[in-house]
């Protein structure tokens, strides 16, 4: 039985190797030839087919984008929007989790309950009440509204109430005798330790607000507060028109997506540890 299971090995090591290769170059190969259209000059970029290396370099696609379109506008208010909305989105998850951490806390079932109740119900049957809500509180045409878009989430507080279950509530028990409350316990005592968690957290929330199209469309109509995505959205319409002068070359349409791309890739090195941490630990705790 072990000397079969021994002949095995490296027939499923090298068909194993080949399927994780073919995988990765699936999600690498798109992403390079958007890449090699958007470094190519504005004659080169509109021959079809999937490029490996361009033919004419050229930085035309960026200079068009940053300048005649205007993109850094979108581009620092997208900046601006993901920055503070994950800010706030992971400090309100993470003081709720550390509430929900404590067992005498009146309706801690039922509040669990309920949030798992939210995470059931579509993005989509909520539509039309949000939009309600912020004309209501006269948030249109407000970078607010885009703010306050998903500013918490019953996956983001479950997942940090996890975390912070692997801390020693024998410490939290010790501090509070030595005179400390609750505010300092959960900056000083539960937050470092629970870096993996939040680190994960703010990766999530990170990347669903940078990419965020539905709420840019749905509460704001004044181009100059535009997002990033709203901004490429209109650039691939403006592409697509009969229009001469409307008309995009490709290469100025991949120097948008790959503007939109980068920031996700510089960022993700710096967490990765973090986040295949939080990741094993929040699914393993209850």
């Amino acid at each position: 039985m072990n000397k079969s299971l021994t002949s095995w090995d490296l027939p499923f090591h090298l068909v194993n190797s080949l399927f994780l290769l073919l995988l990765v170059a699936t999600m690498i190969l798109p992403i390079w030839n958007t890449f090699v259209i958007s470094i190519s000059s504005n004659i080169s970029s509109m021959h079809g087919g999937i490029r490996l290396w361009p033919s004419e370099p050229s930085l035309e696609g960026y200079r068009t984008v940053w300048q005649r379109i205007e993109l850094w506008r979108p581009f620092g208010l997208n900046v601006l929007v993901t920055l503070v909305g994950t800010f706030i989105h992971v400090l309100l998850c993470a003081m709720a989790g550390y509430v929900l951490l404590h067992k005498g806390l009146p309706g801690r079932k039922l509040i669990i309950s309920f949030i798992l109740l939210t995470m059931m119900v579509p993005n989509e049957a909520v539509m039309i009440p949000l939009y309600v809500v912020n004309k209501e509180l006269g948030l249109l045409n407000s970078v607010n509204a885009l703010i306050l878009y998903s500013l918490v989430s019953g996956f983001s507080i479950l997942l940090m109430r996890n975390f912070f279950g692997a801390v020693s509530y024998e410490m939290a028990e010790s501090a509070k005798i030595d005179g400390a409350g609750e505010f300092r316990i959960f900056s000083t005592m539960y937050v470092p330790l629970a870096k993996p968690g939040l680190a994960t957290v703010a990766l999530f929330e990170f990347v669903s607000r940078w990419n965020q199209l539905t709420p840019g469309l749905l509460y704001i109509t004044d181009q100059k507060k535009f997002t990033l995505q709203v901004a490429l959205r209109s650039l691939v319409i403006q592409s697509d028109s009969t229009s001469s002068n409307l008309f995009m070359t490709p290469n100025v349409r991949m120097a948008g997506v790959m503007l939109a791309l980068i920031p996700l890739v510089v960022i993700y090195p710096f967490v990765q540890k973090y986040f295949v941490t939080g990741l094993m630990v929040g699914a393993t705790k209850e």
